[in-house]
């Protein structure tokens, strides 16, 4: 019997969706201001998720869908996979603090 073997990846560092929404703005020339008032939202929100102070609800991956085109699925993914990241990154510190304070 062949063991299975799981091919996992697992970065050092994920980038928040924002980054990928700065992107993308910078890329097509809107500024944050149009992109929030085509996406119906308050700049300070649109400002916030750029800067990771903000989740991508997912409601909002909606609103981006609809003014760039990139789908709602892409977004959520982002938001959660980046969301996670931050999680298990916290939770390995915890977990190191313990083992130090053990020895």
């Amino acid at each position: 019997m062949k063991k299975q073997f799981k091919n996992t990846y697992e970065p050092n560092s994920i980038s928040p969706p924002g980054n990928t929404l700065a992107e993308l703005l910078e890329e097509i020339g809107m500024s944050q201001k149009d992109f929030a008032k085509r996406c119906e939202l308050p700049e300070k929100t649109i400002n916030e998720v750029i800067e990771a102070k903000f989740s991508i609800s997912p409601e909002i991956a909606l609103q981006f869908q609809r003014v760039l085109g990139t789908p709602a699925e892409f977004w959520n993914s982002r938001e959660f996979r980046y969301r996670e990241y931050l999680a298990c990154k916290k939770e390995n510190e915890m977990l190191q603090k313990e083992k130090n304070c053990k020895k």
